[in-house]
């Protein structure tokens, strides 16, 4: 068997030292025929022995063999048949996530069908069944929706917790897996509007709101936040939904900024109270482009935004009234806009 040879300590400890004393964990092995400082040990899987490179000595045996255990004829067959399906997903707890499908060829036997119906009994219940579609849509919406992996993991953990505690029985599994996929977008800081969900899973507003408020409730959570860090996380408010407006919108990070220093401005000042943050981000996205003169339509803006020009048009105008409260006198002073860009839209 190999040596362990320790570092020894350089003076022993003192009463300084005794309370952060712990054991010397540096610990090489190395071969007792060759003596080499830097020993070349091999692991030889197939006989399970651990074997020195220089000399041949056998320092150890029974040595598990940590590689996958099949073996592979990709060159020969094409396609690598090692693996088989996805990888385990912790949230089944042992549900099988592989199906097997009885052929109808059976030469007219009638075999088939009998085999059919002792597998529909064999396999899992309703209830997996039923989770097992719910995590394929959670996972199917947030692709189409371009969110993180992290979202879909969210969204699955509030959905099988639902349906175990039986919160929203009677309700569509779309409209409940709506409402998790719109908390799991606010917990993970990537806010998503009612009515963005709502166009992705095809949920009326009405009971998209259903779901969310009962969810909302019993999972102790507050708008826009998890239930364990409820004063960290933001709301969905226009600041967040100015970013990806914005960056749909194709205008440079300057006006983002310029234009989420407008929105705080407005709300220290009471301004465009009461209105929806969709709006607000749509209507403050416009004054800003009119402020430095950056060419963007209300269509352009309400199609990003989804709402119609009126809306933005109406926020523009209350903006538009308190423009001296809203425009930094610094950027005025620097040049950088000018009041007389901003359009008197009241007659429309």
């Amino acid at each position: 068997m190999a040596y362990s040879q320790p570092f020894p300590l350089a003076q022993p400890p003192t009463k300084a030292t005794q309370q952060t004393f712990a054991p010397d964990l540096a610990v090489r092995l190395i071969c007792p025929e060759c003596r080499d400082p830097n020993p070349n040990i091999v692991e030889e899987f197939s006989s399970g022995d651990l074997v020195c490179g220089t000399c041949g000595l056998v320092l150890g045996d029974r040595v598990v063999d940590t590689r996958s255990e099949w073996r592979t004829f990709a060159n020969d067959e094409g396609d690598d048949p090692s693996r088989v399906g996805a990888a385990s997903d912790p949230l089944m707890e042992g549900i099988e996530q592989l199906d097997t499908v009885i052929s109808f060829q059976d030469g007219g036997s009638g075999l088939a069908r009998e085999l059919q119906r002792a597998a529909s009994r064999s396999q899992s219940s309703r209830a997996e069944r039923n989770l097992l579609t719910a995590f394929r849509d959670i996972s199917s919406w947030c692709d189409q929706f371009s969110l993180p992996k992290t979202i879909a993991d969210i969204a699955k953990q509030l959905y099988k917790r639902s349906d175990e505690e039986k919160l929203l029985r009677g309700k569509q599994p779309d409209a409940v897996i709506a409402a998790c996929i719109f908390i799991a977008c606010r917990q993970a800081h990537v806010p998503r509007t009612f009515r963005e969900i709502c166009n992705l899973t095809h949920v009326t507003k009405k009971t998209l709101g259903q779901c969310y408020k009962a969810l909302e409730q019993a999972f102790n959570l507050t708008p826009g936040a998890s239930a364990t860090h409820a004063s960290l996380a933001p709301s969905t408010g226009p600041e967040s939904l100015v970013v990806r407006y914005c960056n749909h919108l194709d205008l440079p990070p300057k006006i983002q900024s310029y234009c989420a220093d407008i929105i705080v401005a407005a709300r220290e000042h009471g301004i465009a109270d009461g209105r929806s943050p969709v709006s607000i981000a749509g209507g403050a996205i416009y004054f800003t482009c009119c402020l430095f003169k950056t060419p963007k339509t209300l269509k352009d803006i309400g199609d990003v935004a989804g709402v119609s020009e009126g809306t933005i048009r109406l926020v523009y105008r209350l903006y538009y009234a308190d423009k001296e409260k809203l425009v930094k006198q610094k950027w005025l002073d620097e040049k950088k806009c000018s009041l007389d860009n901003l359009k008197d839209e009241s007659s429309r």
